[in-house]
């Protein structure tokens, strides 16, 4: 199961990249959108690290399965290129992708996130966002996405994710649990300590 999340995990992290139309290399950052450098949130006490970096796991894990995933997607954008860096990716006349994450809709996401967790499990999972709402965290657009999805022979899981745009960062948090899991009072208590720098 741990290996299986963990895959899922970096589908779902790839999957988002391509949703978002960001080529790593030469892509345009969103011109009305503030630089960030970080995103906080207060972890909860009964979630610890794990052996992977931005994963945090129940402390009572394998019994309560929740975990709470963080990272950032850095697009580099803001690094000054030497004239001799500019002229060989010139060279290349790769087509120039514009990032369109702040035209991400919950058809887009839910077909491209349900494709990914359904290739993971070879199987439909029956991904199915329930809510897909525009916010603002301290001046940041994004959006805050309620999913679940459930796999043969296993408990339904739910996330809430919040996705966090800035000019050359896009910040994501996903809180996950099992139908059984009690931990929606400190999803909910961390989830207002998130804020955007």
């Amino acid at each position: 199961m741990k290996k299986r999340f963990l895959g899922l995990v970096l589908a779902i992290a790839m999957t988002l990249m391509a949703v978002l139309g960001i080529n790593t290399v030469n892509a345009y950052a969103e011109e009305d959108l503030k630089e960030a450098t970080c995103c906080s949130f207060v972890v909860p006490l009964q979630f610890e690290p794990s052996s992977e970096k931005g994963l945090f796991i129940n402390k009572e894990h394998p019994m309560e399965s929740s975990t709470i995933q963080y990272s950032v997607y850095y697009n580099g954008l803001d690094v000054v290129l030497t004239n001799r860096e500019k002229a060989a990716l010139a060279e290349h006349n790769e087509p120039k992708v514009t990032d369109k994450s702040t035209e991400l809709t919950k058809d887009i996401y839910q077909e491209t996130i349900a494709a990914a967790y359904n290739s993971e499990y070879g199987e439909d999972v029956g991904y199915s966002v329930s809510s897909f709402d525009k916010i603002n965290i301290d001046g940041y657009p994004g959006y805050k996405i309620e999913a679940s999805f459930q796999a043969a022979d296993q408990e339904k899981i739910y996330q809430t994710v919040y996705m966090l745009l800035s000019k050359y960062r896009t910040f994501t948090i996903t809180f996950q649990r099992a139908e059984d899991d009690e931990c929606q009072d400190a999803f909910s208590e961390c989830q207002s300590t998130i804020h955007v720098q």
